[in-house]
C-alpha cells in the first residue's frame, strides 16, 4: 500500500478515536444540559464532571493528529476544506474554547450565578460544537467542497440536507456514547439508580439515533446519490451493515443491563459507521480529485510517516494509560 494511502488511514484512525473519546465527552455535555435544575440535576452533573474531568482535553489530540495530517499529507485538500468551509469551523473552534474555559471556570466558581453562566455555556457549547463537525463531514461527504482555495460557496456548502443531518446525527451519537459510558460508571461507583437513569437516556439517545442515521440515509440517497450508492456497494456495503447490526446490538445489550459490554457494540457501531464512509469516497478525498494527486511530495510523506510512528509510541501508551488509571475502582470514588 502506497504511503499517502497509509498515513490517510492514519488520519482515519485518529478521527476514530476522536469520535469516540471527545465525541463521548460532548454528549456528557449535552446530558449536563438536559439534566434538570441545580438540586434535581446534581447527581448527573457531578457524575459527568468526575467522568469527564481527567481526561477531557487530552482527547483533542487526536482533533490535533487529524488537523496536521490532513495539512502535511494532502494539503490541496486542507487549503479547500478550510477556504470553503472557514464559517462551521470557526463555530467549532469557538465552541471547543468556549466549551473548555467554562468546564473549568465552573469547577472555581463559588457563586451560583457564576456556576449557571459558565455551566450553560459549558452544555450548550458541547451540543453545538459537535453539530459543526457533522455539517463539516456532511459538506464533504456530499462533495459540496471542490478542489481549490475557496471554490466552494462558503454558505450552501454546509448548510444544505446532508450536512444538516450528519450535524443533528452528530449530536444524537455523542449523546449516545456518553449515555452508555455513564451508565457503566455509575454502577462501578454504586448508584444503581444514577445508572438506571443514564440507562434509561441511552436507550433513547440510541434509538434517536437510529432514526436520525435512517432519515440520514434518505437524505444521501436524494442529495448524494454518488456516495449512496457507494455505501450500498462493495467493500463499503459490509462496513455499513456491521455498523447497523452493532448498533442494534447496543440496543439489546442495554436492555438487558450487559453495562461493559455495551460499550464495545456502541464504540463498534460509530467506528463502522466511519470507515464505511471513508471507503465509500476512496481513491477520491474531493469531487474529481484522487488521493494520488492531492498527496504531498515523497520526501514529506516519509517524514510524516516518522513522526506518525513517533508520536503513535508517546501518546498511545501515555493516554491508555490515563484511561486505565481513572477507570480503576479506587479512583472511580469522589474524594
Amino acid at each position: 500500500m502506497p504511503l499517502a494511502e497509509l498515513l490517510m488511514a492514519a488520519m482515519w484512525i485518529c478521527l476514530t478515536a476522536y469520535a469516540l473519546f471527545g465525541g463521548a465527552d460532548f454528549g456528557g455535555g449535552f446530558w449536563d444540559l438536559i439534566a434538570g435544575r441545580a438540586e434535581k440535576g446534581r447527581a448527573q452533573r457531578n457524575l459527568i464532571e468526575h467522568s469527564i474531568g481527567p481526561i477531557w482535553e487530552a482527547n483533542h489530540v487526536w482533533l490535533i493528529f487529524v488537523i496536521i495530517l490532513t495539512w502535511t499529507v494532502v494539503p490541496s485538500v486542507f487549503a479547500a476544506v478550510s477556504s470553503t468551509l472557514y464559517i462551521p469551523l470557526t463555530f467549532v473552534a469557538v465552541g471547543i474554547i468556549a466549551r473548555g474555559s467554562a468546564f473549568a471556570f465552573r469547577k472555581v466558581s463559588d457563586k451560583l450565578w457564576q456556576q449557571r453562566l459558565f455551566g450553560g455555556a459549558f452544555a450548550l457549547s458541547s451540543v453545538l460544537t459537535p453539530f459543526f463537525l457533522g455539517t463539516v463531514g456532511g459538506a464533504l461527504a456530499s462533495g459540496r467542497v471542490p478542489p481549490g482555495i475557496a471554490a466552494g460557496d462558503p454558505i450552501t456548502s454546509w448548510i444544505n440536507p446532508t450536512s444538516l443531518a450528519s450535524g443533528v446525527l452528530a449530536v444524537t451519537t455523542t449523546a449516545y456514547l456518553a449515555a452508555v459510558y455513564l451508565t457503566h460508571d455509575a454502577r462501578r461507583e454504586g448508584d444503581p439508580a444514577l445508572a438506571e437513569t443514564f440507562r434509561r437516556k441511552a436507550l433513547a439517545a440510541g434509538v434517536a439515533t437510529g432514526v436520525v442515521a435512517g432519515i440520514e440515509l434518505l437524505v444521501l440517497a436524494m442529495d448524494a446519490p454518488g456516495l449512496f450508492r457507494q455505501l450500498l456497494s462493495m467493500p463499503a456495503a459490509p462496513l455499513a451493515a456491521l455498523s447497523i447490526a452493532a448498533g442494534a446490538a447496543s440496543l439489546a445489550l442495554m436492555w438487558r443491563r450487559n453495562f461493559l459490554t455495551v460499550r464495545v457494540s456502541a464504540a463498534l457501531a460509530v467506528t463502522a459507521l466511519l470507515w464505511s464512509w471513508g471507503i465509500a469516497q476512496y481513491p477520491y478525498v474531493l469531487p474529481g480529485l484522487a488521493l494520488a494527486e492531492a498527496s504531498a511530495t515523497e520526501n514529506v510523506l516519509v517524514a510524516n510517516a516518522i513522526a506518525v510512528v513517533i508520536a503513535g509510541i508517546l501518546v498511545i501508551p501515555s493516554l491508555w494509560w490515563l484511561y486505565a488509571i481513572f477507570q480503576r475502582d479506587q479512583f472511580a470514588k469522589h474524594p
